[in-house]
């Protein structure tokens, strides 16, 4: 289901930190986190594929799930890997679009990946991340460790992504 109007970028584009607000308003309600993590999910519609739920956010912090199922698997039985790097950048993008300022705005402008052990069961990811303290235009290293159902890590990822103001209308 689409809701008119609503992209990852209105979000990010907002006078105000939009997603921030939205986790600090739903993740203590009832059903909070999966709302969250539907709406990330339709905003950002190629990340809604893989069915994750944001746990976890706070400044420079996000963990994120992703279910091992039949939709996210390749060939050989394990997560996909374009599943696994999906899941990477949400965790990124989460954690650091929760630690903007207000008058910020970012975009990832490239990804590393290294695939360490076939990923199998739910996998969550887990981002320590820089926090901006200002809108200026800077480039930032998002780290994300991608790790199976007994805490072994099975990927890691670096999300290289640019920070600056957002553009006023």
């Amino acid at each position: 289901m689409k809701i008119p109007g609503l992209s990852f970028a209105n979000l990010v584009d907002a006078d105000r930190n939009l997603v921030r607000d939205a986790w600090d308003r739903l993740s203590t309600l009832p059903g909070g986190k999966r709302l969250f993590s539907e709406l990330v999910g339709r905003a950002a519609a190629y990340t809604g594929t893989i069915g994750a739920r944001v746990e976890e956010v706070r400044a420079g912090y996000s963990a994120v799930t992703m279910r091992d199922r039949p939709a996210v698997r390749n060939h050989l039985r394990c997560v996909h890997a374009v599943a696994l790097v999906n899941l990477a950048e949400l965790g990124g993008n989460v954690a650091l679009a929760y630690s903007l300022p207000d008058d910020a705005r970012f975009i990832v402008a490239g990804i590393d990946i290294e695939y360490l052990k076939k990923a199998r069961g739910t996998i969550r990811a887990v981002t320590e991340c820089p926090v901006p303290a200002t809108s200026e235009r800077r480039e930032y290293l998002v780290p994300v460790s991608l790790r199976d159902p007994d805490g072994v890590v099975v990927a890691e990822a670096t999300l290289r992504t640019l920070v600056g103001p957002k553009k006023r209308r």
